[in-house]
């Protein structure tokens, strides 16, 4: 059983910790009430198009399905860091953390990989770089576009990781940990465990807001977009939270 951090005894952790967790955990539990309602929708074709028309499903390289699918490898690995270190820590601090990180990415996961059921779409496609779709104009495209159109412009490498936003070797996309920084926190234990953690998650979360930002601004699906938006919000929040929480263990974000 591992050790306890014993960070938890300094006074001003006491002091900060329950109100910048509340702010975090409000933000988490609306992203996952607004997700719940947007499965709904979603599933009822109902995307606000008051036309009259049918509505549209985005193409095999659309920003929506790209989005989809990378936004699923990329919560994945954030469902695996949590589970891991609270395997590695009694820090209840931390535990609650990963807690939610993993229910709630798990469950939004859930749903961007229903949708492209939903959308009679693979989950993986050969040959595309993730984060391709980022590189795109925007607009969802629709089922008649060709193979090669609906924003599948990025192909040319990973152009489409924008802002400046890039993998470092041996991650798959921006914000991701590597196999050997994985290990590093499996071997891991108490307190540096926890730092570990904070920091991997923290570099995680800035490249999933990147990738969510792109959505919000490119995906053609409303309701994706607002799921997107909510996973820009919420993971602000938990970006301040755990920049806290690395000072109240004498540490600091990487990078």
């Amino acid at each position: 059983m591992s050790r306890p951090s014993g960070d938890d005894d300094t006074p001003g952790a006491a002091r900060r910790t329950p109100r910048t967790y509340w702010v975090a955990g409000t933000a988490v539990l609306l992203a996952l009430l607004f997700a719940a309602a947007a499965t709904v929708t979603a599933a009822t074709g109902d995307t606000g198009d008051t036309g009259g028309g049918t509505a549209r499903t985005p193409a095999l390289h659309s920003p929506d399905a790209g989005f989809a699918r990378d936004m699923a490898v990329h919560h994945q690995q954030a469902v695996e860091m949590s589970f891991i270190v609270r395997d590695r820590t009694q820090d209840e601090a931390v535990r609650t953390l990963a807690y939610d990180i993993a229910n709630t990415q798990a469950n939004q996961r859930g749903m961007l990989l229903g949708w492209l059921d939903l959308w009679g779409l693979p989950k993986v496609v050969a040959g595309e770089p993730p984060m391709s779709w980022m590189g795109t104009s925007g607009g969802s495209g629709t089922t008649g576009d060709s193979g090669s159109g609906g924003g599948h412009s990025g192909h040319g490498g990973h152009t489409g990781h924008g802002a400046g936003h890039t993998a470092k070797p041996g991650a798959l996309m921006p914000g991701m940990a590597t196999k050997e920084e994985l290990a590093r926190l499996d071997a891991a234990s108490g307190r540096d465990a926890e730092v570990l953690y904070l920091q991997l998650m923290t570099d995680h979360h800035k490249g999933g807001v990147a990738m969510a930002e792109g959505c919000a601004r490119q995906c053609g699906t409303p309701v994706e977009r607002e799921l997107a938006q909510g996973m820009v919000d919420a993971q602000r929040s938990e970006l301040t939270l755990m920049a806290d929480m690395l000072g109240q263990r004498g540490a600091a974000p990487r990078g």
